[in-house]
C-alpha cells in the first residue's frame, strides 16, 4: 500500500537554503513520477528520512525532495520520457535548472550563472527568464535578484504545471530515496 504523508516535508519556500523541487506534466502523476526516479512509495526508511514527496498538481505533479542528493535535478530526464519535466535545486552557492522534455536535456544552466546555458534548445526559454528578471547576456554584471524563487517560476512555466498552496498542504505521496545515488 502506498504510503501517505500526513504533512508536507519541511519546504520554507520559494528562497529556503535546501530547496529541491521538480516539476513533470502533463501525464505523469505522484506514482508514476516517483516510479520514473526509481522510487517505491512507502514510508521513510533509513536513519535520515531522505525521500520525495509527490503532489498532484494542475497540469500533472510536482515533486519536493527531502535530502541533498538532487534525487529529483539528475532525474529529470527520466521523469519528462514522453513529456516535460524541470527541475530545480538550490543549496547555498551550489543552485541548478534543468529543462528535459522526452528525455532530453533542453536547457540547463546554474542559478547564479544564468548566462550559461547548456542543452539542445539553451535559448529556448530565455524571454521567460527575462520576464523573471534572470540574467542572460553576457553585459549582465551578475545576479542580484532571488534564483530560487526566479528557477521555480520558470519550472512552472516551462512545464504549465502549478502546485497551488492547497495542493501542498495535502497529503503527498512518499518515497525514500536512501537507496539511491548518491545515499547508497
Amino acid at each position: 500500500m502506498p504510503s501517505v504523508q500526513q504533512r508536507p516535508p519541511p519546504f520554507v519556500g520559494p528562497a529556503a537554503p535546501q530547496d529541491r523541487v521538480a516539476f513533470a506534466h502533463p501525464f505523469c502523476f505522484p506514482a508514476e513520477a516517483l516510479r520514473r526516479l526509481g522510487v517505491a512509495p512507502g514510508p521513510v526508511a533509513g536513519d535520515h528520512g531522505f525521500g520525495v514527496a509527490a503532489y498532484r498538481a494542475r497540469g500533472g505533479a510536482v515533486l519536493v525532495e527531502v535530502g541533498w542528493g538532487n534525487v529529483c535535478y539528475h532525474g529529470a530526464a527520466a521523469l519528462s520520457a514522453g513529456t516535460v519535466a524541470a527541475a530545480v535545486f538550490a543549496a547555498g552557492s551550489d543552485a541548478g535548472f534543468i529543462h528535459c522534455a522526452d528525455g532530453r536535456v533542453i536547457a540547463a544552466f546554474d542559478l547564479h550563472a544564468c548566462r550559461t546555458r547548456r542543452g539542445e534548445g539553451p535559448d529556448r526559454l530565455q524571454a521567460h527568464q527575462r520576464e523573471l528578471g534572470m540574467e542572460t547576456s553576457y553585459e549582465d554584471p551578475g545576479w542580484a535578484g532571488a534564483p530560487t524563487a526566479a528557477a521555480l517560476a520558470l519550472a512552472g512555466r516551462a512545464t504549465g504545471v502549478h502546485l497551488s498552496r492547497a495542493r501542498y498542504a495535502a497529503d503527498a505521496l512518499f518515497g525514500p530515496t536512501e537507496h539511491l545515488a548518491p545515499y547508497a
